[in-house]
């Protein structure tokens, strides 16, 4: 298991909801979050996918990411 982190454009509570079901139904995924707070919106995850499976998943979400 492994923790990575990506810069995204996830800025607000509304776009974390539209983000939930997609990151939510990956079963590698132990946990996420995103800080709204920081200004690269930093996406951190823990589980066991490759970066390219994460982006995919947050371009799947509508989302944009890019490793931090």
């Amino acid at each position: 298991m492994k923790t990575l982190q990506f810069k995204t454009n996830i800025n607000c509570n509304n776009c974390i909801r539209a983000v939930t079901p997609t990151l939510n139904a990956e079963t590698a995924i132990t946990s996420w979050q995103v800080d709204t707070a920081n200004a690269d919106k930093i996406l951190t995850i823990t589980g066991d996918l490759t970066e390219a499976q994460v982006v995919a998943l947050v371009e799947e979400a509508g989302f944009k990411a890019e490793k931090a």
